[in-house]
């Protein structure tokens, strides 16, 4: 009996000092692809594909997207060339104001490009967004899934997009930027779809269609004196989606295309074992207290679902190798327990 009463009192200790660290499952939401986040203050902006507006969740615990305040900031007027698909946007504090980039079109893909809002207040749920414009990039071809980094003082952009004007190939593109809404100087290709599991995506295996491969979604980490640009392969309606890796020196010149190196093999993909299929289009962000590194991606259930709204956004923890690359590891499985963000309380 004495030991019950002092497992209790421990308990309850634990919980009234936030030691004891509670857990959240996946998926976080029923539905969102392409979800991205960012955290300041104390508080995560999340935000994902709806297709037709831009909506920005507020949350303390990117685990209760479900209960968190949300508003959508942007819906374009229609008749414009960005009035319709809506997709992949990201929210970015740059210079002291929020910006958000998304690609949108007038109702046919081949209209796709790039598009950027801007907002002065501290939270990016108050004020406006003001529509800032088109980001044009360099010979305007077609453009999605746009994200904004910054390496040694300077901004880069980089996105996936066609060569020509035609749909036969994506491609990851690179480019300097003069300010957040402007870019500058040539575009340069640095990684196109060559390898075996970066080419499945013949659209429902019509012989009328061309083999559409493809390379998206890129995305930044730094650690250990290298970049590593984590992108999405192969159509994302097949069970093969997945990611790959190219890693550059953080002394090199990221506008050579040689400065990145493309790693052969995929370093996250779908687990059939744990019911997780075709994950991609990622981002990535810190655990509260800055300790842990997480990946938040998109998934299906099951086999077969493709690029509709089963597609749900899922989080987990990763970590580094010896030689400073990141480890994804395997997706978990959906409502498996998994630890929450560290808040350093406990």
């Amino acid at each position: 009996m004495k030991h019950l009463i002092i497992i209790f009192w421990l308990f309850i200790f634990s919980v009234q000092t936030g030691f004891a660290q509670s857990t959240f499952t996946n998926p976080l939401l029923p539905a969102g692809a392409d979800p991205w986040c960012i955290y300041k203050d104390g508080f995560y902006y999340y935000t994902h594909t709806t297709g037709k507006n831009i909506t920005i969740w507020k949350t303390k615990n990117i685990a209760d997207l479900a209960s968190a305040q949300k508003k959508t900031v942007f819906t374009p007027p229609h008749g414009t060339e960005y009035s319709k698909q809506l997709w992949a946007p990201e929210i970015h504090l740059l210079e002291n104001k929020w910006y958000i980039y998304f690609a949108a079109d007038s109702g046919d893909n081949k209209d796709h490009r790039m598009y950027v809002l801007e907002n002065a207040s501290d939270d990016p749920l108050k004020g406006n967004f003001s529509f800032k414009g088109k980001l044009t990039t360099p010979e305007d071809k077609w453009s999605i899934d746009g994200t904004v980094f910054e390496h040694n003082q300077q901004l880069y952009f980089t996105w996936s997009g066609w060569e020509g004007d035609t749909n036969g190939q994506q491609n990851i593109y690179l480019a300097k930027m003069k300010n957040p809404w402007t870019l500058e100087g040539p575009r340069v290709l640095i990684s196109m779809p060559e390898l075996a599991w970066e080419k499945e995506g013949d659209l429902n295996n019509k012989n009328d269609v061309p083999h559409v491969n493809v390379n998206e979604g890129p995305q930044i980490l730094k650690n250990n004196g290298k970049l590593f640009l984590i992108y999405s392969a192969s159509g994302c309606w097949t069970d093969h989606y997945t990611l790959g890796m190219l890693t550059a020196s953080e002394t090199a010149d990221l506008m050579d295309p040689s400065s990145w190196i493309k790693s052969g093999q995929p370093v996250f993909q779908g687990s059939a074992e744990n019911e997780v299929f075709a994950p991609g289009h990622n981002s990535f962000f810190k655990s509260p207290d800055g300790k842990e590194d997480w990946i938040l991606y998109h998934a299906n259930n099951k086999p077969g679902q493709g690029c509709g709204g089963f597609r749900s956004p899922r989080a987990q923890k990763f970590s580094w190798a010896a030689d400073g690359s990141p480890l994804f590891g395997v997706p978990v499985k959906a409502g498996t327990p998994v630890l929450h963000p560290s808040t350093g309380k406990y």
